[in-house]
């Protein structure tokens, strides 16, 4: 059985610290010593450095889209039920808390909080916030949406998870252990398809937060990708790639709704403000937010699927959705020399399938069995369509 690569340093150095990179680090009460480099990160309070400045000055300029925050106590407490269940993990990365009423929730029921907040107008009063609450809220000014970015077309500055995170004592865990970390925030608006893909790549490559183990996230979505994440064979016209390859990996469980009017927005003028019943946002209003629980199978990865062969499976799964109407025998004769017939009889599939009829799980069986075909050298065909898409 795969497992991630584990072994991170638990504790840096200030002076490593200092040329992490592009990001910026708040703790609530600093200490002061000479031996700082022999204390856990916790003890000391690194200064900006250079890459904060230029990062700082950058992240308000390309803020072009409005954000969503949490303003309500009853929500906040809601989550942290969630959040906070008896499973061992009390260690929080939230993304974009703004005013920080999730983040203090979080802190008065004994969770350690790593927040994320991309807009330097929080950063007072949630470093505020970490001083009154203990001393549990790690602060950083940075984009979770620019952690490890897969291009090279992203707009800098960026931050890598594995310099930012090692700095908090983070566990590397085994894939068939517990979860070392969960996320929780609100999916944006803009490239939210780029956005997911990207985290579906981290998931089955077991790179970014994934290097860390099975990571939870705990993200709210507009009503319309619920329903594509959530759809399989019953509700047909919902179901996508997408839908087979997050169900394939985690546990998805939608865990509430609620309506987008009860969310606060920040525009572009750094402003917040209920949303306004506009024709380009009232679509919006209308639909819920939906909170969805994504959770990574501890039997995820087996000999047949594994992070190295993934993107396979992922360009598997892709060409089937092209035609997602057209019968499954007709799918293998183009992506298989293996014959198809004899594939559908091992997975226990009719001649009449169509694609749409085929759960995730079915998928999975499909491409564990032709990964573990014996009778021949080459499983797979390539065209065009099975080029990988840039994220």
């Amino acid at each position: 059985m795969w497992v991630p690569v584990a072994g991170l340093s638990r504790r840096l150095t200030l002076s490593a610290f200092s040329g992490a990179g592009r990001f910026c680090l708040w703790r609530s009460g600093a200490a002061r010593g000479k031996d700082v480099a022999a204390r856990n990160l916790s003890d000391f309070q690194p200064q900006p450095s250079e890459g904060f400045r230029e990062l700082s000055s950058g992240v308000s300029k390309s803020r072009l889209e409005s954000k969503r925050y949490i303003l309500s106590p009853r929500l906040a407490e809601t989550l942290v039920q969630f959040l906070l269940k008896k499973d061992g993990c009390n260690l929080i990365l939230e993304f974009n808390p703004g005013p920080g009423i999730l983040t203090q929730a979080l802190l008065e029921r004994g969770a350690t909080v790593i927040a994320l907040e991309s807009d330097k107008a929080f950063i007072p009063h949630l470093e505020s916030l970490g001083k009154k609450l203990g001393g549990k809220l790690h602060l950083i000014h940075c984009d979770f949406f620019k952690l490890d970015p897969r291009s090279f077309g992203v707009v800098k500055p960026v931050v890598n998870s594995k310099l930012l995170f090692q700095n908090f004592g983070i566990e590397t865990l085994r894939w068939s252990e517990g979860i070392p970390l969960k996320v929780v925030g609100i999916f944006p608006t803009k490239n939210e398809k780029k956005m997911m893909w990207k985290l579906l790549h981290d998931v089955y490559s077991c790179t970014s937060l994934y290097r860390y183990g099975r990571v939870e996230l705990n993200l709210f979505f507009n009503e319309t990708d619920c329903q594509r994440i959530l759809a399989n064979p019953q509700n047909p016209n919902m179901y996508y790639a997408v839908s087979v390859l997050w169900q394939v990996a985690c546990k998805v469980k939608l865990l509430h709704m609620e309506p987008w009017s009860s969310f606060d927005i920040s525009t572009q003028s750094g402003q917040l403000g209920k949303p306004e019943s506009t024709e380009s946002l009232e679509q919006q209003i209308q639909q819920n937010l939906c909170f969805i629980q994504f959770t990574p199978y501890r039997n995820l990865f087996t000999q047949n699927l594994t992070p190295v062969n993934y993107d396979v499976f992922f360009h598997m799964v892709k060409q089937c959705f092209l035609k997602r109407n057209g019968k499954l025998i007709n799918h293998l004769n183009s992506l298989s020399p293996i014959d198809a017939m004899d594939i559908l009889k091992k997975i226990k599939q009719e001649k009449r399938t169509k694609i749409i009829d085929m759960y995730p799980s079915d998928f999975k069986r499909l491409f564990e069995t032709i990964e573990c075909s014996k009778s021949h050298t080459c499983k797979w065909l390539y065209n065009d369509f099975m080029e990988e898409v840039v994220i």
